[in-house]
């Protein structure tokens, strides 16, 4: 009896620790698999806009960190995943916000990522829809694997890409600093 009920005590934690966090109606994996890396959830939010729930994001690491500039500079294995939960976003926006992102991120110098930027862009010229989920996931010697769905929508090569575009959610000036200090773990 009493190995019974521990057997069934362990099948639930594991199922509930299968989804380390409930963001609103979204639920947040504790893990992502990065090549051959497991990542762990370093933290999650809300993206916000004028007091508009946009999109879920969540930060996966190697290792749970807090230090955004350490995140942002290191050439390890981490991601980016984004939950769409508004019918308010639209190509067109999410286009501009990314771009605006980089911009920020770089301090206006994306001439040396131009290239990388718009292969990244393009991924969102595709409907958005409530429900799309995109992962941007980093290997280094890689790059940044994108994907809509589940679905490969290609890998942009290079680690200065890599730090603009997670730049866009953790730099001093970032999309949104409450999605930033949720990412953090903060």
């Amino acid at each position: 009896m009493k190995k019974s009920i521990i057997v069934l005590l362990s099948i639930l934690l594991t199922f509930s620790i299968a989804f380390a966090d409930k963001i609103g109606d979204v639920e947040i994996p504790s893990t992502l698999k990065a090549g051959k890396t497991t990542l762990l959830l370093n933290g999650a939010g809300f993206r916000t806009k004028f007091w508009m729930k946009i999109y879920v994001g969540a930060l996966y690491l190697s290792e749970k960190s807090s230090d955004q500039n350490a995140i942002i500079n290191a050439d390890k294995p981490m991601a980016i995943k984004m939950h769409m939960i508004s019918g308010l976003i639209t190509s067109a926006k999410m286009i501009k916000a990314v771009d605006e992102g980089f911009e920020k991120s770089t301090g206006g110098n994306v001439a040396s990522i131009a290239k990388e930027k718009e292969a990244l862009l393009a991924l969102f010229k595709e409907e958005i829809k409530v429900g799309d989920v995109y992962d941007l996931v980093y290997i280094p010697g890689e790059g940044v694997k994108a994907s809509k769905n589940g679905q490969s929508k290609g890998t942009i090569k290079g680690l200065a890409f890599k730090k603009a575009l997670f730049g866009i959610w953790l730099c001093d000036s970032p999309a949104d600093k409450y999605l930033k200090k949720s990412m953090l773990g903060k």
